[in-house]
């Protein structure tokens, strides 16, 4: 994959333009500071009757409802959630854009799953943290920064590249690099990651490995500690080492427990659920599924919601973190 850092990207590309950014979640926030600080001229994006608005401006950030915004600005960068942006888009953006100017993403699920139909003037293009927001502003506050993916689009102007590439440096991407991908690539990607791994995975792994102790008749407190309090140490490790790194940090008894009982969880029949789910997202079931919850209300996430809450594992950490006052401590 292509790469870029900050000697390599000519500022100017972004600075000098005006950048709408549409919600002041996590990555809006972030965004929007980082912007700033860097010397871009930003203003958010937000409804009349938005909560956010007071935060925006207790941060000096300007703030103007998203048709106002949009019409005054080069750069119009879509922060808000993805089942959201379309009908920004539709009923708000595609006629207060003006001609020419920029439609940012950071994640390419709107654009890939045709939810969005962008007008052909804008250059369309997205750059993607790889991290969450507060890592987002947080590494940039303390000069350092998170990688990002760069795809494009659409690119009416001939320069979408480099304004890409300008919006990156300025919200501090550079410093840690930026990899040139498409938005079919990392919409694919993100999705089954989350699915197979970082969320889907993981929580339903500690979950049920947690319900095996106490079940066995093992104290909950051990089988938080072992099943997801350790879990942090662990990924740590692999995020600062990799994998081959991390066996290295632990014991020959725990790495021979991995090499020898390792595959008997993540076996054939798991990796045939993974390729499962990589076809349900590259074929658009799982979008057309997503589609149909959101229309409902997403009643699945308010189920599982519950069902979670409700589980034995949230009393008990809530306890044990209790006593670790530190663990939630920014």
């Amino acid at each position: 994959m292509r790469t870029y850092f900050d000697m390599s990207i000519e500022p100017a590309s972004i600075l000098g333009r005006r950048v709408a950014v549409m919600g002041f979640g996590a990555q809006g926030r972030a965004h929007a500071l980082n912007l700033r600080d860097s010397g871009v001229e930003v203003v958010v994006g937000l409804r009349r009757e938005s909560s956010s608005r007071g935060a925006c401006q207790e941060l000096g950030l300007p703030v103007q409802t998203p048709a106002r915004a949009a019409s005054s600005s080069d750069v119009v960068v879509m922060l808000v959630p993805d089942q959201a942006q379309p009908d920004l888009y539709r009923e708000t953006l595609a006629e207060s854009m003006k001609e020419g100017s920029a439609l940012v993403f950071a994640h390419g699920y709107s654009i890939h799953f045709k939810h969005i139909d962008p007008r052909a003037d804008l250059d369309v293009l997205m750059v993607a943290p790889l991290g969450i927001g507060d890592q987002v502003r947080a590494l940039y506050e303390a000069g350092r920064g998170v990688p990002a993916l760069l795809a494009l689009h659409q690119n009416a102007s001939g320069e979408a590249r480099d304004l890409g590439l300008g919006y990156a440096w300025a919200n501090g991407h550079g410093r840690a690099g930026i990899f040139e991908t498409t938005f079919r690539d990392e919409t694919e990607t993100d999705l089954f990651a989350e699915q197979a791994v970082l969320c889907g995975g993981l929580t339903h792994l500690i979950s049920a490995a947690f319900d095996t102790l106490v079940d066995a008749g093992y104290p909950e407190e051990l089988a938080y500690f072992g099943c997801l309090h350790e879990v942090k140490l662990i990924a740590d490790l692999v995020h600062q080492r990799g994998i081959a790194g991390m066996r290295k940090s632990i014991s020959s008894t725990a790495e021979f427990g991995d090499y020898s009982r390792g595959p008997r969880i993540i076996n054939e029949e798991s990796r045939h659920a993974m390729r499962e789910i990589l076809e349900e997202v590259r074929d658009g079931r799982f979008d057309r599924e997503l589609s149909a919850e959101a229309e409902t209300g997403f009643p699945a996430l308010r189920e599982g919601r519950s069902a979670a809450q409700a589980h034995p594992i949230e009393a008990v950490g809530e306890r044990l973190r209790a006593m670790m006052p530190w663990l939630s401590e920014k």
